[in-house]
């Protein structure tokens, strides 16, 4: 049981060597996301609105082909009206043109307000493009500072990965699911040491009738207030973690 507790801390050091290699990153990466995000979500305006200008022109198109047709039909319908017989053809003749007058102003309006919505299209267009040419630039600063940040730590962390990866191909499956639960669950820390009869992960004393039993190592024990897996001092000093450190 020590070997695979000294394993379990093995890899717990590793991990906490991985996580200050990425502390080293701070909110860049964060940063970079959000800049992302922000500037497709303004492209797709753009693009929404410029999409909109094409439908609006086509629109724009068919209500001048649409007017062209019913002043045709008007002016036909206006001819008409010398050569009515009676007072019913004569209302049926009138009423299309009013109908036509109808249609042909609902267009018109139509038609202005379409250019009205393309003209604010423009403006909007106009304004959201210096805001992206700016993000795009801070983009492309944040972007060389994280590759810069990343290619300094890349050979350190390529290391540390591969280390890791042996270690934990000597682990159960069960004892590693574990590791990570507890990991992922307690904040990056998963393994813990007896440091002045406390829990080094959460500083909760530690009775010491446990204490004894956690320096047999011939058991797992996890902290009764935190959760993390417990070692003992042995543990940690035959896994690698200096003293200074302890």
């Amino acid at each position: 049981m020590k070997d695979v507790l000294v394993l379990f801390y093995k890899v717990q050091l590793i991990d906490r060597n991985i996580d200050k290699l990425e502390e080293q990153r701070g909110d860049l990466p964060l940063t970079v996301e959000a800049l992302e995000s922000k500037l497709e979500a303004l492209r797709n305006a753009i693009e929404e609105k410029r999409e909109f200008k094409v439908s609006a022109a086509a629109k724009r198109e068919e209500n001048n082909e649409k007017t062209k047709e019913l002043l045709e039909n008007q002016k036909r319908a206006k001819a008409q009206l010398y050569k009515v017989r009676n007072n019913k053809e004569y209302d049926m003749i009138t009423k299309s043109i009013d109908a036509a007058d109808a249609e042909f102003t609902r267009l018109e309006k139509e038609s202005e307000a379409l250019v009205e919505q393309m003209e604010a299209a423009d403006e909007e267009i106009a304004e959201l493009t210096p805001q992206i040419e700016e993000l795009e630039a801070d983009l492309e600063h944040k972007n060389s500072e994280l590759a810069l940040i990343k290619e300094n730590s890349a050979n350190e962390e390529k290391r540390l990965l591969a280390e890791r990866e042996k270690l934990v191909a000597q682990m159960k499956k069960s004892d590693y699911s574990l590791y990570t639960r507890v990991r992922g669950a307690k904040r990056g820390l998963a393994v813990a040491r007896i440091r002045r009869n406390a829990c080094s992960g959460c500083q909760t004393i530690i009775p010491a009738q446990r204490q004894l039993e956690i320096r047999r190592n011939n058991r797992m024990y996890t902290c009764e207030y935190c959760g993390r897996i417990l070692v003992s001092s042995e543990v940690a000093t035959e896994a690698g973690e200096k003293e200074e450190h302890a």
